[in-house]
């Protein structure tokens, strides 16, 4: 009897996830789209707080236009994007494993789902997308960890830095997480860090090839040369190629 109980409650479980699963893997895109930040005062500082304390809902407005431009570009017609501001965090997300096997990947993956549904707020109700912004002082970490973020689950975590001079670069960031989370894939080499040709390039097909003008988003970076390449300023020195549109659902 109760081992049929545990056998029925462990088959619902699993339709849970699968649903959820086939749902973040099926995102309809006529639908609104909420996607809701969480700031995080990852290094504890007064001044990383400071940052986080006069942070608003129009800080993050260009990531809205940006998405609903590009979006309109490749559907002929703007996926209604909401970006809202949630409230902060004082519970960190589990630390992204780096250079691990498989299964610290998956233990970590499990983890951070946890951390989700324990941090889960009133604003999170509906979202579509959750993304935790860990914020460093840059006086004090000049150097942050790769960000992430999950497709199954639809959250992700985001390293930047607790400064105005790199609010522009973190929107980048941001919108490179937030991609992610809707099915893209990285298009630059792991080692290296240098956008992959001619995926992660934004104009794949420019004679001379270098120096590349723009940023694939997924590519991270403009490629300079061959070897070589910077981060984008802002959103504006970027574009959403067509395989990043492709695997998110904007083409089919």
């Amino acid at each position: 009897m109760w081992k049929n109980i545990r056998i029925l409650c462990l088959l619902i479980v699993l339709l849970i996830v699968a649903v959820q699963a086939w749902r973040d893997q099926n995102q309809d895109w006529n639908q609104p789209i909420a996607v809701v930040l969480h700031p995080i005062n990852a290094d504890g500082l007064q001044t990383t707080q400071a940052y986080i304390h006069q942070l608003q809902n129009t800080d993050f407005q260009a990531l809205k236009s940006y998405l609903s431009e590009w979006s309109q570009h490749y559907r002929g017609q703007s996926a209604n994007f909401e970006i809202r501001l949630g409230q902060q965090l004082q519970q960190h997300p589990p630390e992204v494993p780096q250079n691990a096997g498989i299964f610290h990947v998956v233990w970590w993956s499990l983890k951070f789902r946890f951390y989700a549904w324990r941090q889960q707020q009133p604003e999170d109700n509906g979202a579509s997308l959750k993304l935790y912004l860990n914020y460093h002082d840059p006086n004090y970490q000049k150097i942050l960890v790769h960000s992430t973020a999950l497709e199954k689950g639809r959250i992700g975590s985001v390293n930047l830095f607790a400064t105005r001079g790199q609010a522009l670069q973190n929107q980048v960031v941001i919108v490179h997480e937030l991609l992610h989370g809707f099915g893209a894939k990285d298009k630059y080499d792991l080692k290296t860090g240098q956008p992959i040709y001619p995926l992660g390039y934004a104009q794949p097909e420019k004679v001379p090839l270098y120096p590349q003008k723009r940023a694939e988003i997924m590519g991270g970076r403009t490629p300079l040369s061959e070897q070589t390449s910077k981060m984008p300023s802002d959103l504006q020195e970027t574009v959403i190629g067509l395989p990043t549109a492709q695997e998110v659902g904007w083409l089919k």
